[in-house]
């Protein structure tokens, strides 16, 4: 490969750093060590596929743009609802822009076309991968009021309020009508 992969392997070690990145706005609810940026980003991944193959559109597509959805949390920092109020939003492009200099014109172009459909909420795969999204900080609201946080119930209720698809508001419904180990008594054979 002639391509100078210098870059690319700069911004793997950058993109590293999102999992040691907390979502700050968790600290709001009192959760003392909320979860990470990566950890967030996997599972809105995951998600997205789901939704996207409910809703008829590309799963792969739709987990790959929530893969790269909060990627720019490497230079912006994860900045909370309340935060952005105060202060100028990052540009997502502008950012993947910086962190794709140098990388091989293929490359830094398909993130950055990526991070501009996310950006843009118009194709079905961004729109499931936006519902993803929320519904990622629902569940994650969800398991840590079950740990005794009362106050994600804020998250909940506002994350379930921005969900757009069928797919992502049913499943919304489901997780809200069950515990967070019925999985674990089901896969174990016992009675709920």
């Amino acid at each position: 490969m002639a391509d100078d992969l210098s870059a690319v392997a700069h911004f793997l070690y950058e993109a590293g750093t999102l999992k040691n990145a907390r979502r700050t706005g968790w600290w709001m609810a009192g959760v003392n060590n909320p979860e990470s940026v990566a950890e967030h980003s996997w599972r809105t991944s995951l998600i997205a596929s789901v939704i996207a193959k409910l809703e008829g559109a590309d799963p792969a597509r739709a987990a790959f743009l929530a893969v790269w959805h909060d990627t720019q949390e490497t230079r912006s920092g994860d900045v909370n609802h309340l935060g952005k109020k105060y202060s100028a939003s990052a540009d997502p492009a502008a950012i993947t822009a910086d962190q794709t200099a140098g990388m091989p014109d293929l490359l830094a172009s398909t993130i950055q076309d990526l991070v501009a459909e996310y950006e843009a909420k118009e194709t079905p795969e961004s729109i499931c991968a936006r519902d993803a999204d929320k519904l990622e900080c629902m569940l994650q609201g969800i398991e840590y009021k079950a740990q005794g946080y009362a106050s994600a119930q804020r998250w909940i209720d506002n994350s379930r309020g921005r969900l757009t698809t069928e797919t992502a508001q049913r499943l919304a419904d489901e997780l809200l009508a069950q515990g967070t180990l019925d999985w674990l008594r089901q896969a174990m054979g016992e009675q709920s």
